[in-house]
């Protein structure tokens, strides 16, 4: 093994987050995407301090299964971070996973924020990054990152518009030349659809379940508008009956659940409005030609881009891999630092 060869075997690989509210995917440079994991992290009191015990994978199936010593928590809320030590721990965490090799020199990390962050949680994302043993760390806008990781000519003078629906917030971004010309950010996402579908269910069955049952209801049957014919699919629901107290199971369709999303779906079409009342008229004969493209796992949701296309009358479509576009722009940025530099940025 060469000098060079050796030197470089101790410093670390560079890698990019995707820091989100619901899942944390973490792309290392010349490797590709090597974590994917819930952004969850269980706490263990004791002796008046918070011992983090378990994160990720394990953390998640302890929500709302703990008992009084442990607690599993979400460090971040519509996109930000909520509670930074846990936090700065889970990064920490999750870098220490995928880069085994001891190192003297921490790697270079691309960490992508919501275009609608404070320049306050911005600065919070960034040291945690640092505080997790990074050597140098910046910072890329939501938008801009979904947008090149879909593939959209985002370095070009002709206008994108992506639409990434994460966790915790909704990107709603207008892209050229490199540069983000609008972007609105609204703090709606799947935790938003997860918490609709336990209140109606609340209110209309007086039923109460967690949020772990709410995800797993909008994944096999939610939809953003009522099937065509009947009900569509259903799914056995258990929860707490609230009158009794007692255990219940229930049978809910498709029908009731793209009820309960109205609200979230509305004020996501709304964002999507509003950014095209926005756009310079040049752009926006590029979008009505090229359309709009859906990104983040809010993209999944059935029927979501059929209406989307009846509100706008516009031209839409589901990226490819929608719940990897951010990771994957990152980490086209990260693998071509040259070509996208334009689009990274630290916080003072």
């Amino acid at each position: 093994m060469s000098f060079f060869s050796k030197f470089f075997s101790f410093a670390s690989k560079d890698i990019a987050i995707d820091l989100g509210t619901a899942n944390t995917l973490v792309y290392v440079k010349g490797q590709g995407v090597v974590l994917n994991e819930p952004s969850v992290v269980a706490v263990l009191h004791e002796n008046g301090r918070m011992i983090p015990c378990a994160f990720g994978n394990t953390a998640k199936m302890m929500l709302g299964r703990t008992p009084a010593k442990i607690d599993a928590i979400r460090p971040l809320k519509d996109g930000v971070i909520a509670d930074f030590k846990v936090a700065a721990e889970m990064i920490k965490h999750f870098i220490r996973e995928v880069n085994q090799t001891k190192s003297w020199l921490g790697p270079l990390i691309i960490i992508c924020v919501p275009s609608g962050s404070t320049p306050v949680e911005r600065r919070a994302i960034q040291d945690a990054a640092e505080g997790a043993g990074a050597n140098e760390v910046f910072l890329i806008e939501e938008p801009m990152a979904a947008a090149i990781g879909a593939n959209l000519p985002v370095t070009e003078p002709t206008g994108s518009m992506i639409v990434d629906i994460g966790g915790g917030t909704t990107e709603v971004g207008i892209l050229s030349l490199g540069g983000i010309v609008y972007s609105r950010s609204i703090r709606v996402g799947g935790d938003k659809m997860d918490e609709a579908i336990i209140s109606y269910i609340r209110r209309y069955h007086n039923l109460l379940i967690g949020e772990s049952t709410a995800e797993k209801i909008k994944k096999i049957i939610g939809a953003a508008c009522a099937p065509e014919e009947g009900d569509g699919g259903v799914i056995e629901v258990k929860g707490r009956d609230l009158s009794s107290g007692i255990p219940k199971e229930m049978t809910l369709t498709e029908k009731q659940i793209s009820e309960s999303l109205v609200e979230p779906v509305e004020q996501i079409i709304d964002a999507i409005k509003v950014a095209l009342e926005c756009t310079p008229p040049e752009l926006s004969s590029d979008i009505v030609e090229r359309g709009i493209v859906l990104s983040g796992g809010g993209a999944l949701l059935k029927n979501l881009d059929y209406v989307i296309r009846q509100a706008t009358g516009l031209p839409v479509f589901v990226a490819e891999d929608p719940l990897l576009c951010v990771v994957n722009g990152c980490g086209k940025v990260l693998e071509n630092v040259k070509m996208f530099r334009a689009t990274l940025f630290r916080q003072d």
